[in-house]
């Protein structure tokens, strides 16, 4: 089976994100004074085949922990779903 995956990583709570401390810090300046708490992650989409949901989740999960999120400092959610082809 193939999935379609996205990987939201984001800081943990209490790790310092000077992008989105700068990027709060920019917007009342463009006459945005109703905005707070900015926070930047990244999103990784990709598509895995796998023999179930639980081994592709299982797989995405050691990905993650090894190479697409540093754990010590950021968490991360999978959203995954069947792959339907174009």
């Amino acid at each position: 089976m193939e999935f379609s995956v996205r990987v939201d990583v984001t800081h943990r709570p209490g790790i310092l994100d000077p992008q989105g401390a700068q990027i709060e810090r920019s917007l009342p300046a463009l006459g945005y004074r109703n905005v707070g708490q900015v926070s930047v992650g990244k999103t990784i989409r990709l598509v895995i085949e796998a023999e179930s949901e639980t081994a592709a989740r299982a797989e995405l999960d050691e990905m993650c922990r090894r190479l697409l999120a540093n754990p010590v400092i950021e968490a991360y959610a999978i959203e995954l779903e069947e792959h339907v082809s174009a």
